[in-house]
């Protein structure tokens, strides 16, 4: 059969067109600062680089490598983003679509008036870095699970969904919503609940050096205390457990606490107390408390003025 040219021009483009491979999802790498762009892709900030964007877009997933850091303020984010080790996470007035996730041993994440799906922090391991977790008027649209470092959730932060902490170094919540359970278990400095309101039932065992329900103890200093929509269970507390100024729609279960839990007489728990417990008036915090509560800006306002810095002296990221 004879071919013309124009036929054999559409056989050379079709077997052209057939071994091309598939493409591959590209990454924008962010070194530097980034303004009010659209990145239509997956974003990754480079091990030990620090990137600053303001207003920023981004349509695929977020990395931040290990050693670097991510601070954004105005970022509308569709994908998920994910810290590895010491790496750092700083946003604010920032959604992000998808969830977060802190490897083991990452720095740590500040959310600030930011709205993100579930937040998830992986355990310590054989890393030298305990990770933190610090929200203040943040929504979390999804479960909270935390298996490492420092948990606060402050100032009207949300979360639509669990709160569950398991060897964190401790998990405390004030002036904050949980819609569903509370659980943390095996925390080295223990557990603060302060002005909050928790849904679900709540469950604290095997905590070390307290559990405080409200204003009066010595963790740390709050102004009130709170409401809990169903029981809550404290047990095998060492260092002592407080319950204060506290609503409770269920029951108090205290078992096996050392030293016996002290519950004051101005609490209204609708099913009653059982364990055992000592009746009496408490007073608010200590100063070792308002040490408790300074350590989350000192140890995020670090981290984050370094990142910027860097971030301005590495220049515009071209994004």
């Amino acid at each position: 059969m004879r071919r013309t040219a124009a036929t054999l021009t559409v056989v050379v483009l079709t077997a052209l067109v057939n071994v091309q491979p598939a493409r591959a999802g590209l990454v924008t790498h962010c070194v530097g600062t980034g303004g009010a762009v659209t990145v239509p892709n997956d974003l990754l900030v480079p091990a030990g680089e620090s990137c600053a964007l303001t207003g920023t877009t981004v349509t695929g997933n977020i990395s931040v490598a290990a050693g670097a850091n991510l601070v954004v303020t105005g970022g509308r984010f569709s994908g998920d983003i994910h810290v590895a080790a010491d790496g750092y996470l700083d946003a604010s007035d920032t959604t992000v679509a998808g969830g977060i996730e802190l490897a083991s041993g990452a720095y740590g994440a500040f959310l600030r008036d930011a709205r993100s799906g579930a937040v998830t922090v992986r355990a310590k391991g054989s890393t030298t870095i305990d990770s933190f977790l610090f929200t203040e008027g943040a929504t979390i649209e999804g479960n909270v699970t935390a298996s490492a470092g420092e948990v606060r959730l402050d100032k009207t932060t949300q979360v639509t969904g669990n709160l569950s902490s398991s060897g964190t170094y401790y998990t405390d919540v004030h002036d904050s919503f949980v819609d569903g359970t509370l659980s943390v278990l095996n925390s080295a400095t223990g557990s603060v609940v302060c002005g909050s309101a928790v849904r679900g039932r709540a469950t604290f065992a095997g905590n070390l050096q307290g559990v405080q329900i409200g204003p009066g103890g010595l963790l740390d200093s709050c102004a009130s205390g709170g409401y809990w929509g169903r029981d809550i269970d404290i047990t095998n507390t060492a260092g002592g457990v407080w319950v204060d100024d506290t609503i409770i729609d269920g029951r108090l279960t205290l078992t096996a606490n050392d030293p016996v839990a002290r519950v004051a007489t101005n609490n209204r728990i609708r099913g009653g107390i059982t364990g055992d417990h000592t009746a009496t008036a408490l007073r608010t915090g200590s100063a070792a408390g308002e040490h408790r509560s300074a350590r989350k800006d000192r140890r995020a306002e670090s981290r984050r003025s370094a990142a910027a810095r860097e971030a301005r002296a590495a220049g515009d990221a071209r994004l």
